[in-house]
């Protein structure tokens, strides 16, 4: 079991529209500076924000799958398929690249603020495929809440989205000294970036057979956990009360990756 915590300085930064929209990037475009270049197929992670209002306007993709999910505010989305949308907070925009599109993004605040997060799948496969648009808004996604936590399942059982690309994807609230607990499969990787609160400290369960020291981490850090050859039970605890996003991926996929540099 291998526990990484990345701070911000080891994070990308980014800006579009003259600053309008910043961008803090746990994995970022390459020559931007991340530490974590990829995670298997997750290719991209930034963190927008906009105070009032900022514009990225049309622009192409092919292949890979993308998704904007807000948490604050809401974001405009325009292509060349014809959609014109806005999603709000806690609603997920899906674009499935495919052939090829060009779309234009505008994040409307006041303090407008999400992520846009990138996938890959076997790309010569995705190519032969239409792009597509689907937008959800927050009620679509299935959420348990329990004592002290609640788990948005954002991709996953129960979730709308459906992408080629083998990952999960939670919205995780959690009050303090409550606990949440995650399985890991050997084989896969979980990246964590932390939203609010003061931070928390990530272990694994005792009865695994493997022991490793607890990580600690404060807000706006990226952890990168990685099962090896054993799955882990990981134990996440909140020292005040925290908001973290979870994406599980598999740590390689047994099909060619583009090679970041």
């Amino acid at each position: 079991m291998k526990m990484t915590v990345y701070p911000p300085q080891k994070q990308a930064i980014g800006a579009f529209d003259g600053g309008s929209i910043t961008e803090q990037k746990p994995i970022g475009f390459p020559g931007e500076g991340s530490a974590v270049k990829r995670i298997g197929p997750l290719f991209y992670w930034a963190w927008a924000h906009a105070p009032e209002e900022g514009f990225i306007p049309m622009h192409p993709h092919q292949a890979f799958e993308i998704i904007t999910y807000m948490v604050h505010g809401q974001a405009e989305h325009a292509d060349t398929l014809g959609t014109r949308s806005v999603v709000h907070a806690g609603g997920a925009q899906v674009m499935q690249t495919g052939s090829g599109v060009s779309h234009s993004e505008r994040f409307v605040g006041p303090d407008s603020e999400g992520f846009q997060i990138w996938f890959e799948p076997l790309i010569r496969e995705a190519l032969q495929r239409k792009p597509t648009y689907n937008q959800y808004e927050h009620e679509a996604f299935p959420t348990l809440q329990s004592e002290g936590m609640t788990v948005k399942t954002i991709i996953g059982k129960g979730s709308p989205i459906d992408l080629v690309a083998a990952m999960n994807m939670w919205d995780v609230e959690l009050l303090p000294g409550f606990t949440y607990r995650h399985m890991l499969q050997a084989g896969q990787s979980l990246a964590a970036l932390a939203i609010r609160g003061d931070g928390g400290a990530w272990t694994v369960s005792e009865r695994t057979k493997n022991t490793v020291t607890p990580v600690s981490f404060h807000n706006k850090d990226f952890s990168v956990l990685e099962a090896d050859e054993e799955e882990a039970e990981l134990l996440l605890t909140a020292d005040s009360k925290l908001r973290i996003i979870l994406i599980e991926v598999p740590t390689n996929v047994d099909y060619p990756l583009y090679q970041k540099r």
